[in-house]
């Protein structure tokens, strides 16, 4: 006997993903004063599109100081069955003590294969789609700190597994 299981990831899937890392934007603005709700939302629209068409295969956001990380969340998108099972956190425990004065609020979205291999034209058409076009730009390096792996949220066999930049 032969059993063959086809999964398509769904919209509805990808919003639920997203809704986790937008649960941790929010906490972030809460604690740090940045990023602001409107553009949580736009934040929101982008990642659930990108994730949706399999285009991100990475996102971070935090503080930095000197191109250097203060405080920061890094999320990994991958095959569920990479991470082997069902694990699905719940979004929050943001790390709450960080000095992030004199520091700037950072937004970064690393982009998969499957987007790269898209024509210009293609690219131009869903960019139209976004409520926002990210300028190009490169991730601070680490600053006085370490990261930490603390969460995995799955769902339609994706898994996005947040990594934690913590000062010392």
């Amino acid at each position: 006997m032969t059993y063959a299981q086809t999964q398509t990831f769904s919209r509805t899937e990808a919003r639920y993903l997203a809704s986790k890392v937008v649960a941790d934007l929010h906490q972030c603005a809460r604690l740090y004063g940045k990023p602001s709700a409107s553009s949580i939302t736009d934040y929101e629209t982008e990642l659930v599109e990108r994730l949706v068409n399999g285009y991100v295969s990475e996102y971070e956001f935090g503080f930095k100081k000197n191109d250097k990380r203060v405080v920061a969340w890094q999320y990994a998108v991958k095959d569920g069955d990479l991470v082997g099972g069902s694990v699905d956190d719940r979004p929050g425990r943001v790390y709450a003590r960080a000095d992030i004065s004199g520091a700037s609020y950072y937004n970064y979205m690393a982009y998969t294969q499957k987007w790269n291999a898209l024509s210009a034209e293609e690219k131009t058409a869903f960019l139209a789609t976004l409520p926002f076009t990210r300028a190009a730009g490169q991730l601070p390096g680490d600053g006085s700190g370490y990261w930490i792996t603390d969460k995995t949220y799955t769902r339609g066999g994706v898994a996005v597994t947040r990594k934690t930049f913590r000062p010392l």
